[in-house]
């Protein structure tokens, strides 16, 4: 079939948006029709070449929901109809990291999402001359359709609306499980979140959920402190006005329980670890392009410090991407308060560009209005 996908042929070019062609499911892959797809800096980091080599041209695109409109051989969770949510690590269940409970760490998904190749080793897109397309981290999602495989289409209760149901399958699923998997932040603990991005405004709503206090939320937009604040943050620090360190520190009472860093700098990874207190955390979400080293104080570790790495939420997204959906729909998580623009496909570039600035939380393309529900563009 004949669709619209914004296509990266070659890193640091804007993306094209273009007509290409998408070859139907196979055994084990469902075909959903995009209803709208967040924009993650993710995108940005791949649309640079920041992670490394790749394989292009590429359609981008890996958070998002849409409709199931047919299902290959085999397939049995979903059927055509279903709202569903996008996964990115379409775990296997079968290699040594899923049979460990390791979900986000399966080998197939992380071989084949680096190849940008579905989970066979192919890919169902190509233009009109045959020219292959590869799946911007298995899912490809800033087109009108997508096929993706068949764990990677994870059920949503359908009076979640899709425009808000597309932030899930990334932001919520790495800020939320950064902080109940990693973190596992409790009642009373003290948190620091470091970057109010579209990952770092979910970190301050799950340390929230948990109970925590203080929470203070660390950023250089004021805008961005004002939706922390709606979001559950008890401080806010503008990086931008004051120093954030010594202030992190009055305000905690000398140091946090827990240090989420969801910018990827190694300054920011560093300040993580050096407003905790003695036998504290911290939690690096952020993703740093290849090669980026960090540097810490050896003899802090005679602190009882700890440093960890998250990698989307270190959980299961077949399991919490449902759980998450579910908050959502009760009303404890409000996904619509991070949405700062609406557009369209054609506004994609835009969108990345707002992210290299650091303006904005979260971006949502609308690919098709009548199913994602979604407001004005804005």
């Amino acid at each position: 079939m004949r669709i619209r996908a914004a296509v990266l042929h070659r890193p640091g070019q804007p993306l094209s948006v273009e007509e290409v062609e998408l070859d139907g499911p196979k055994a084990g892959e469902v075909l959903v029709r995009v209803a709208a797809a967040g924009v993650c800096h993710s995108d940005v980091h791949l649309a640079d070449g920041a992670l490394g080599e790749g394989r292009w041209p590429m359609v981008l695109g890996h958070e998002g929901a849409g409709i199931v409109e047919a299902v290959g051989d085999g397939v049995t969770h979903v059927a055509p109809g279903d709202p569903v949510g996008f996964s990115f690590v379409p775990s296997c269940r079968a290699c040594p990291a899923c049979l460990a409970g390791r979900f986000n760490m399966c080998a197939p998904a992380g071989e084949n999402g680096a190849r940008g190749t579905l989970m066979d080793g192919t890919s169902r897109l190509h233009l009109a001359d045959g020219t292959v397309l590869q799946h911007g981290l298995m899912t490809a999602c800033f087109a009108e359709h997508t096929v993706v495989d068949a764990h990677g289409a994870v059920p949503l209760p359908r009076e979640l609306p899709l425009w808000q149901a597309a932030l899930l399958g990334c932001g919520v699923m790495t800020g939320f499980g950064a902080v109940r998997n990693v973190g596992r932040v409790g009642p009373g603990d003290s948190v620091c979140v470091i970057g109010c991005g579209g990952v770092g405004l979910q970190v301050v709503a799950a340390a929230a959920l948990a109970g925590a206090d203080p929470i203070i939320a660390v950023d250089r937009d004021p805008a961005k402190l004002e939706i922390a604040r709606r979001r559950g943050a008890t401080h806010t620090v503008d990086a931008s006005r004051e120093e954030p360190l010594e202030r992190v520190r009055e305000q905690s009472g000398g140091g946090v329980d827990h240090a989420f860093e969801v910018v990827g700098r190694p300054e920011t990874m560093r300040m993580a670890w050096e407003v905790l207190r003695p036998a504290a955390t911290a939690v690096v979400v952020g993703l740093a392009p290849a090669g980026v080293e960090v540097s810490l104080p050896a003899i802090d570790f005679l602190s009882d410090k700890g440093i960890r790495g998250s990698y989307y939420g270190s959980g299961d997204p077949a399991a919490d991407l449902p759980q998450l959906a579910q908050l959502a729909v009760s009303g404890a998580l409000d996904l619509a308060e991070v949405v700062t623009h609406v557009t369209g496909l054609d506004g994609v570039n835009d969108a990345l560009e707002r992210l290299r600035r650091g303006e904005g939380a979260r971006t949502v393309l609308v690919l098709d209005a009548g199913l994602a529900g979604a407001p004005e563009p804005r």
